[in-house]
């Protein structure tokens, strides 16, 4: 298995605005007119405002989004990860990622920029 792990590589990095607009003018042989991003909440409740702290059950609207992510992560990643590793780990690993985004969205304000 620690083979597998050490053969493994996706290279992806996605840039941030200000970063694709540094690289640009570095480079020099473009400008920029304009730049649009879209930000996409991971949690339906992207506004901590909204979300009732003296509530018993605050996990609710972070299992949600959590789970929602964890679900278009795995329509991706799932097929790559089984042509690797097989199908054994495949409900571990996503369950792992799972709580890790259940921990990770109750912390702090979540979301991709496209």
């Amino acid at each position: 298995m620690e083979e597998q792990m050490d053969t493994f590589n996706i290279p992806q990095y996605t840039p941030s605005p200000s970063e694709v607009r540094l690289e640009v003018l570095r480079e020099g042989s473009f400008t920029i007119d304009c730049l649009e991003v879209t930000t996409v909440h991971w949690n339906a409740y992207d506004d901590f405002n909204d979300i009732d702290f003296e509530s018993d059950d605050l996990s609710k609207p972070f299992i949600d989004g959590a789970y929602n992510v964890t679900n278009c992560m795995r329509a991706v990643a799932e097929p790559l990860l089984v042509s690797h590793f097989g199908e054994a780990i495949i409900e571990e690993v996503f369950g792992r990622y799972l709580e890790i985004l259940v921990d990770r969205m109750s912390k702090e304000k979540t979301e991709f920029i496209n």
